[in-house]
């Protein structure tokens, strides 16, 4: 029963998503009352998706160090970069603009993986960007947010460090010192029993986070529109992006270009959404809950070009 769940959302979750995000926002008075309840939410999430992590896929770190370095320049340079001239060009709003790049400035998403295998990338080193990806988070972070807010709002960086060490790092190092310990077990064991828990919990962050922009929701503005539409528009170059420098760089390794695109285009969006509304004006989160709503439909749309 518990596999046939974890299909039916795995199936479904480019639906379930934005229907978490609709249902939050109806019911805002009791998403606003669970708030709390979001890093440890979380923690979980992290904590399930490292279980399949292990201490060697650091190794594959001396066959293709280059791929790798150039996967966090395009994650945290690049990507932030682009996400800062669109917003700055669009929007008069500095808390546009943070929002904008928090949600491209966030780890890459380790749900990235299930597109990978599926699309016969190359697995080991997906998951080697994945885990140094995740472990650099609290340092590259609040590096990109100081930069980015400035003076304009004012941002608790140690609160904000303490924070993605227990939601990310803590967890991740927890299933890997697990993973090894158990050499392997506790992923066959565990992961297939918690997976379906894992996506719960997802749907349970947009939902409890959809309350916290419900205000800029329930009473549509262009305003609102043109944020959607900017969410939309950066996330499909972020796509575009990786598949064309992949494809320009790994001519015969279609395995490492197919890698690339994922991990360059997918986000673990989750965390951003946390930051954003527990360290900002609701009104920062909004870029970053609206990018939940594409990300896997627009994974299963690229996946169909890797195919080809």
């Amino acid at each position: 029963m518990i596999a046939k769940l974890n299909v039916f959302l795995q199936k479904y979750i480019a639906i379930l998503t934005p229907l978490s995000l609709i249902i939050g926002v109806m019911v805002h008075q009791v998403g606003e009352q669970l708030l709390f309840m979001v890093p440890l939410l979380f923690a979980f999430m992290t904590f399930v998706g490292s279980l399949g992590m292990r201490a060697r896929d650091i190794k594959v770190f001396a066959r293709y160090p280059k791929t790798i370095l150039l996967s966090i320049v395009f994650l945290h340079i690049l990507m932030p970069l682009w996400a800062y001239i669109i917003a700055t060009t669009l929007f008069n709003d500095a808390m546009l603009t943070v929002g904008f790049v928090m949600a491209v400035a966030v780890p890459t998403g380790v749900t990235s993986v299930i597109w990978v295998s599926v699309c016969k990338g190359n697995l080991p080193l997906a998951l080697a960007i994945i885990l140094i990806d995740t472990l650099l988070a609290p340092i590259i972070m609040p590096g990109l947010l100081h930069i980015t807010v400035g003076e304009t709002i004012s941002v608790d960086t140690m609160g904000l460090l303490v924070d993605l060490l227990w939601m990310i790092v803590l967890p991740t190092l927890l299933g890997i010192i697990l993973n090894e310990v158990t050499k392997g077990r506790i992923q066959q064991k565990w992961s297939p029993t918690l997976a379906p828990f894992s996506k719960l919990a997802l749907f349970a962050v947009v939902l409890i986070n959809g309350s916290a922009i419900s205000p800029y929701i329930k009473e549509p503005t262009w305003e609102l529109v043109g944020i959607i539409a900017t969410v939309f528009v950066v996330s499909v170059t972020g796509y575009t992006f990786a598949y064309l420098l992949g494809r320009l760089l790994y001519k015969k390794q279609t395995d490492v270009a197919t890698t690339f695109m994922f991990i360059g285009g997918m986000r673990n969006i989750s965390v951003g959404v946390v930051i954003a509304t527990s360290y900002f004006p609701a009104k920062v989160a909004m870029p970053v809950v609206f990018g939940m709503l594409f990300q896997q439909v627009l994974a299963s749309s690229f996946s169909k070009l890797t195919k080809k």
